[in-house]
């Protein structure tokens, strides 16, 4: 029960495209990431996903537009709904991530970037 200062947090790992669970309230987690160019397309059936911008601008792509999520903001990507988080011209952009505990990383998508394990800060 103490504050968690986010962007101190995001100082402590450099690896993109890899979560790093910061807190957990009931079953869903608060997530920290970095990521920079295109992750890959995939959903998830059974869960919601919350992503806020703490650095940068978030290009999240869905099947028939792209919303710009400016720093500061935030998305929430429904369960089901088929999206890919990018950034342009080479930004590293910051996240804060709020999704249920056993939600997968990458959906029903195997990929190189998927993580199955989450490191705790």
């Amino acid at each position: 029960m103490k504050p968690i200062n986010i962007k101190e947090k995001h100082t402590l790992f450099s690896k993109q495209w890899h979560p790093h669970r910061i807190a957990t309230v009931d079953n869903m987690q608060v997530i920290l990431a970095k990521i920079q160019g295109e992750f890959v397309w995939h959903s998830h059936d059974n869960e919601d996903e919350l992503f806020q911008v703490i650095k940068g601008t978030l290009h999240m792509q869905f099947r028939d537009r792209t919303e710009v999520v400016k720093e500061g903001e935030l998305i929430v990507v429904p369960k089901g709904v088929e999206h890919n988080p990018s950034t342009k011209n080479g930004e590293e952009v910051h996240l804060l991530l709020f999704e249920k505990l056993d939600t997968a990383h990458t959906g029903n998508v195997e990929h190189e970037r998927t993580q199955t394990q989450y490191p705790e800060l």
